[in-house]
């Protein structure tokens, strides 16, 4: 509580003293009101930062994410779409601090990624994260065209929290059909030598995970049971979403067929967000990781605004 407390406390205490040093300066002391405003701008960024975390009302917010993207139709301008948005996030994530950890990896035959399953360790990553749920489009001239034409790319990305093991989410065995397999792609002594990799099909709901990323099979194992259990708390949670929707005849669900985002490169720059109309013409600087916290934020407000509506 004193965590959650405190940083106000402080920031009520800063523009109290802000407000009462105003009252003193006059008004020829341009140099003195110049670092009462200075401090005035610090303290709002300090404030935004805390407002911030009141959007973030969801029970695992606070938890890690794990995050895969996949490629769509399109074949190698897909999977060179795929490697742009990861590094996109690995960019925006290594900016906050966070760790990252590649539980899953396949390149694509030509060029880029086909899939990837990253688990992103930090504060609040999942509550952040959880905005980009949904399809990304690009648009842009193809460096694999040789006539220069534009083309249309569409990749999935999936955000899920990491569940501790803990959690009440049962999985049975004879659920479960766990096969293994050589590692593909780079990899040190013993990854790729050995069946060392483990993919993992829930019979029941059809999902399936894998992960390729440890020498150990045992290793490799535990982690696809953290995105599997993770994934199946997700279905859980979505379903009563769904019921919440119908009762208050909203639709908030998020899915592959959904588009989210787009990405045009040519025959302007923009990034538009389709759920908030969030847009902005620094595409570069969003494909770098460094101006995606705006989307983000613009995601958190609209979707805390549809559940006031409610």
């Amino acid at each position: 509580m004193k965590g959650v407390l405190e940083p106000w406390q402080a920031a009520a205490k800063d523009l109290q003293t802000l407000e009462e040093l105003a009252g003193l300066v006059e008004a020829s002391d341009a140099a003195t009101r110049a670092d009462l405003q200075a401090h005035l701008g610090t303290l709002t960024r300090q404030l935004q930062a805390l407002e911030l975390k009141t959007l973030f009302r969801g029970e695992h917010d606070d938890h890690n994410a794990i995050l895969s993207i996949a490629a769509g139709a399109g074949g190698t301008e897909s999977c060179d779409w795929v490697a742009m948005l990861l590094r996109m996030y690995q960019r925006w994530a290594q900016g906050k601090g966070f760790e990252i950890q590649t539980l899953d990896y396949l390149a694509g035959e030509e060029a880029g990624v086909k899939n990837v399953t990253l688990l992103i360790k930090g504060s609040y990553a999942y509550g952040q994260l959880k905005s980009e749920r949904g399809v990304h489009r690009l648009v842009r001239i193809s460096p694999f065209d040789s006539n220069k034409r534009r083309h249309t790319s569409f990749a999935a990305v999936d955000v899920v929290a990491e569940i501790t093991d803990d959690l009440a989410v049962h999985i049975e065995e004879k659920d479960l059909r766990i096969d293994v397999f050589r590692s593909s792609g780079a990899g040190g002594q013993s990854v790729n030598t050995t069946d060392s990799a483990v993919r993992i099909t829930h019979l029941p709901t059809g999902l399936v995970v894998q992960c390729q990323n440890e020498r150990s099979q045992l290793k490799n194992k535990a982690q696809g049971m953290k995105v599997l259990r993770a994934r199946l708390y997700e279905i859980e949670q979505e379903k009563r979403e769904q019921e919440l929707a119908k009762e208050y005849k909203a639709k908030q669900k998020i899915e592959w067929g959904s588009q989210i985002r787009s990405y045009v490169l040519h025959p302007y720059q923009m990034v538009k967000d389709h759920r908030t109309d969030m847009e902005t013409g620094k595409a570069q600087q969003v494909l770098d990781g460094e101006a995606l916290d705006p989307f983000i934020e613009a995601y958190l407000r609209w979707r805390a605004a549809e559940a006031g509506a409610r």
